[in-house]
């Protein structure tokens, strides 16, 4: 047998192209929804209503993704790899029927939940699969291949929403990522193995788990609907306690959803989760950043969306710009950045709510701060992921790295969940007043830039021994 070798020719050629293209697929399908549905929302909800529950939209498919995620190695083990991806697809393919479809904005939920259960278990299937059906050293090439499907997202969500939304026909946009998920459907039957796996076939679903994470995030939504500030608190207090009998239960488990050390921010890398659930959860702003765009600079759907994705442009370019940072340097990253994003944040509430800005510069100062927002959570995002990985206890190293998009997933679903709140109690919920929009907009942007704030004061309390503390303050940097 011939040696495999590991170039991009081997990995996209012959039926290694064709099961490369159909697993990259996978992950596609389920990163342009992401960016695609950003995009209409605004068009969604001035056509279907249900404005109360804009958030919702993320928030549920978020968590339906987590919960995905989560079964997707007990789902593999038990069908096999191409009946695991079929019906995943197939769900994913239901969920998008029913948004295209909807009606009404509880349809439109319902469809977004099932799109992201089906959505998270193609996401991490794709991912499982990839030592099921290439050789080792396709590997690398074959993770990297999946990855970038989130840059060509960036890149193609925005387009096709923002074309069908500007022509008045959101639904086509869904529609044609519904005639995607066909044409791989009938792709993967024909290229992926249908063997079972023993890969999870032993591990427990911790349904009960599940069931409390995805409870605790609906209910910090319920403030999303009205401006009472009464159900709101109500809604947060349910879901602190919801949230605290998950971590005594994921204490004394023997399995569980994160590894030891995760729930406490003294642990090295329980304060490592905090800081990356902070930023990642700084992040959800941008849920909201179309409709702003759109109601108060009179912004395109397909404009607006595209400016949107500049924050994901300054995420990738400052990650690969910081990576080879030097010790003593990162330390000084992980002060900066976080005051960069909220800098950005700050800086966008304000360029978003002075309409009478000229527009040539109301532009730049908004991609500029897109672009910082970005930049400040990228440039330190790189060592954030390598110090969870060596913050981890002895044996929960694997975990540990596989607990990494887990924790970005719920920082997402509970960051989407609050922007509703705090929309919804500063006035957003009253559309035909623009001051009140405007209002909501800066409330929003100044509420989350505390977060990459509180993820400051987790480096300087947690991270920093006094000897590192002694070097940020005095010393300079001998490879600045």
């Amino acid at each position: 047998m011939a040696k495999t070798d590991n170039s991009w020719k081997s990995l996209l050629s012959g039926s290694n192209g064709i099961k490369a293209i159909s697993l990259a697929g996978g992950v596609g399908l389920h990163a342009v929804n992401v960016f695609l549905a950003t995009t209409i929302l605004p068009s969604v909800v001035r056509d279907i209503g249900g404005f109360a529950f804009f958030s919702w939209n993320t928030t549920l498919f978020v968590v339906a993704s987590i919960v995905g995620s989560v079964l997707s190695a007990r789902w593999l083990s038990l069908r096999g790899p191409r009946r695991a991806y079929q019906l995943s697809i197939a769900l994913f393919a239901v969920g998008t029927l029913c948004c295209t479809l909807a009606p009404t904005m509880t349809v439109m939920l319902v469809g977004r939940s099932i799109q992201g259960f089906g959505g998270g278990l193609l996401f991490a299937l794709s991912y499982s699969m990839i030592r099921l059906v290439f050789a080792e050293p396709l590997w690398s090439r074959a993770m990297a291949l999946l990855s970038g499907m989130w840059g060509i997202a960036a890149l193609s969500g925005p387009f096709i929403g923002g074309v069908f939304a500007g022509l008045g026909a959101w639904r086509l946009s869904f529609g044609s990522v519904l005639l995607i998920s066909v044409v791989l459907f009938i792709t993967i039957t024909t290229v992926l193995p249908s063997g079972r796996t023993s890969t999870g076939a032993t591990l427990p679903t911790p349904v009960f788990k599940l069931f409390l994470l995805t409870a605790a995030s609906i209910a910090v939504s319920l403030g999303s609907i009205t401006e009472d500030l009464r159900v709101a608190v109500a809604g947060l207090v349910v879901s602190v306690v919801l949230l605290l009998l998950l971590i005594r239960l994921e204490r004394r488990a023997s399995q569980r959803l994160l590894p030891r050390g995760s729930y406490s921010v003294s642990s090295r890398l329980g304060a490592t989760y905090a800081a990356i659930a902070f930023l990642q959860a700084a992040t959800t702003v941008e849920i909201y950043i179309p409709y702003f765009l759109q109601e108060l600079h009179g912004y395109s759907p397909l404009k607006a969306g595209y400016l949107t994705v500049m924050m994901a442009i300054g995420w990738t370019c400052f990650s690969i710009l910081f990576s080879g940072a030097s010790r003593l340097r990162v330390i000084r990253i992980w002060h900066v950045g976080p005051v960069a994003m909220a800098t950005g944040l700050l800086g966008l509430g304000f360029a978003i709510i002075h309409t009478d800005v000229h527009p040539s510069l109301a532009l730049v100062l908004i991609s500029l701060c897109l672009v910082l927002i970005g930049g400040g959570i990228g440039m330190g995002w790189p060592h954030l992921l390598a110090r969870a990985l060596s913050a981890a206890e002895a044996g929960e190293e694997d975990h540990a790295a596989a607990s990494l998009t887990t924790i970005q997933l719920i920082a997402t679903a509970f960051g989407a969940a609050i922007t509703g709140v705090v929309t919804s109690l500063a006035g957003i919920h009253e559309t035909e007043n623009l001051a009140n929009t405007k209002h909501a907009a800066w409330v929003l942007f100044v509420v989350f830039a505390a977060l990459p704030l509180l993820t400051l004061l987790i480096v300087r309390t947690y991270f920093l021994k006094e000897g590192e503390r002694r070097d940020i303050d005095n010393k300079s940097d001998p490879s600045g």
